[in-house]
Parts: C-alpha cells; structure tokens; sequence
C-alpha cells in the first residue's frame, strides 16, 4: 500500500528535516521510499515543502498531486496544499501559526500548537520534531519507537540536541490525545 505525507512551510521550519526523518523511519521499516523536497533559492524565509511516498511495492512516480496526508507549518501552505489531500487522510495544523482549519469534513484533522510547545521545551527550532511526532502519533505511518530511533540517529553528530528533539517527539506524541479531530 501507498502513503503519500507532504510536508510544508516556509524555510527554517524544519520542513526537509521532519521528511528526512519519516523516509528514514520508511527505509528503517523495510518500506520503499522516494523523498522528493521542493524550495525556493532563499536559506530561510522561503517556502519550502517535501513529499514523502511510502510504499509496500515499487514507486512508479515521486511525482504526487493528492496526497493522502498534509502536515502544514504556515497559512500559505495550509491554503495552498489542504485542497489536494485525498478525503480520509490527515490534516496536521500548526495552530501556533494557523489561525484555522482546513474546513474540509472529509479528512481528520489535528490542530496542534507546535510552536508553543517547542518554545516551553527550550527552542522553537524543535517545533518541527513536535509536528512529526504529532502527526505520526495519529497517522501510524510508521512505528513510533522507529521514529524515535531516527531522530535519535539524525542528531548523533549533535548530542546536545538529542534530549530536547526527544522532549519535542513526547509532547508531540502526548498532544495526538488532547486535541481533537
């Protein structure tokens, strides 16, 4: 079977890090994996998205018009991309940013606080790891301790970064419980 998550922002959201991180836990999982990432020319500021198919077989096409689920770190990405989810897929929501929903019926929903939650944790800079963590929580994608793993992985040259990215995946984790869909 097929997954599709594409992920969305503006740059220094952590948009390619938090689709690096699921395709790991993909290839980790024995799942076949394409990541394909998208940004403008700007190192942060810029709009940036990536794709990450998932599947049992062969990819035929990186190349995804609908996914079946969205997570989207800012208003633009929210307006741009929630129209092309497939119905029954998920709608993450950073709520810090986004001042509403989707409006779509037909998928499920999570409105997640990401940025509050990173800044109590110590660095907005983790608010990416806390909307993977959400979204995979509520998604089941892949395996959460797979996921766990591979962020412990993506940060072994950054020790000092481990704690709190494991910090930012539990409450992302803890949140998929609070919030509703």
């Amino acid at each position: 079977m097929q997954t599709e998550v594409m992920f969305a922002g503006f740059g220094g959201q952590g948009i390619l890090l938090s689709a690096k991180i699921l395709a790991h836990a993909a290839l980790e999982q024995g799942l076949d994996v394409a990541w394909v990432p998208s940004y403008g020319p700007e190192m942060r500021g810029g709009t940036a998205y990536c794709m990450v198919v998932m599947s049992d077989l062969p990819i035929g096409s990186p190349v995804i018009r609908n996914p079946l689920h969205l997570v989207a770190m800012n208003l633009p990405s929210l307006e741009k991309f929630a129209p092309t989810v497939k119905p029954g897929g998920v709608i993450l929501v950073n709520s810090s940013l986004i001042p509403h929903g989707s409006g779509r019926g037909d998928v499920r929903e999570l409105l997640v606080p990401v940025n509050e939650i990173a800044i109590k944790l110590g660095s907005v800079k983790s608010a990416n790891i806390v909307a993977l963590s959400a979204f995979v929580s509520r998604s089941k994608v892949v395996d959460y301790d797979t996921l766990i793993r591979c962020i412990q992985e993506e940060f072994a040259q950054k020790k000092d970064l481990i704690s709190l990215n494991l910090k930012a995946a539990e409450e992302g984790r803890k949140l998929t419980y609070l919030c509703s869909l």
